[in-house]
């Protein structure tokens, strides 16, 4: 991993997971973002063992965040209107991650979940790790 690469790893049979890396891709229009399941071994492989449960991962110049930091760190570096998320940040984090977990429990049930991991159309390939 280079030290300016932005790696995001995220659950890759959640539903909602795999929107919001859609959302992310339709949004980053300078590609500053690249991805990987935590299913994956790219992502095993970056994180040098075993990926979190039940969160978003955000690896950044050198620094791992989880969770909502990873969310508001993550609209921050998408084009505008986004980066104005990142003002909860002010939010002290264990209440921002009180939602984040309560969401993250009930994600299968309200968004589905899928059998396999997505699979990046060809255009998009060069920005998931293998």
């Amino acid at each position: 991993m280079q030290i300016d690469e932005r790696i995001i790893l995220f659950d890759g049979v959640c539903n909602l997971c795999n929107g919001f890396v859609q959302f992310v891709l339709e949004r980053d229009g300078a590609g500053r973002f690249r991805f990987a399941s935590l299913q994956s071994e790219a992502a095993r492989r970056v994180l040098k063992g075993e990926p979190p449960a039940e969160t978003i991962v955000l690896l950044e110049r050198g620094r791992t965040y989880l969770k909502s930091a990873a969310a508001l760190r993550i609209a921050r570096g998408l084009r505008f209107p986004w980066p104005i998320l990142y003002a909860f940040v002010v939010i002290p984090r264990p209440l921002r991650d009180v939602i984040y977990d309560w969401v993250a429990r009930h994600r299968y049930a309200w968004f589905g979940k899928r059998e396999s991991c997505m699979l990046p159309s060809p255009q998009m390939r060069g920005r998931f790790l293998d």
